[in-house]
């Protein structure tokens, strides 16, 4: 069965672009949001989570707007992606996740998504409680 892409933005409201991109970029900021730990040899990233750990490899980088990355056990063509996007209007950031999915399990990996990207918003104060 083949993949579903999807794609998600989340407001990032006036967070600095170079401050965003460190929390997606180096595997300090990413233990803050999207895993527990990362270990990164060039461009072999091992992210783990709650004792288990999945391999992933950067296959396309562009200093802060975007990266991309496909997990090594997938044989298709998928990737997860994490995209600054500035609006030309209003300069509001937005984080924009692009993933695929199994059909049946899109909205798991939406809610996934919604879960990791909030922990990032309150990290570096998006949300207000």
């Amino acid at each position: 069965m083949d993949k579903v892409k999807f794609t998600m933005e989340f407001p990032m409201k006036s967070v600095p672009i170079a401050l965003l991109w460190t929390y997606m970029s180096t595997p300090s900021g990413l233990e803050h949001w999207f895993c527990d730990t990362v270990k990164c040899e060039g461009k072999h990233y091992t992210f783990g989570w709650s004792g288990s750990e999945q391999e992933a490899v950067l296959i396309a980088m562009r200093s802060y707007s975007y990266m991309r990355f496909h997990w090594v056990d997938d044989k298709d063509k998928s990737y997860f992606e994490f995209r600054i996007e500035v609006s030309e209007l209003t300069d509001s950031i937005d984080l924009v996740v692009t993933d695929f999915s199994d059909p049946d399990e899109v909205e798991e990996s939406r809610e996934v998504w919604n879960n990791q990207v909030f922990a990032l918003q309150r990290q570096l104060g998006c949300v207000e409680f």
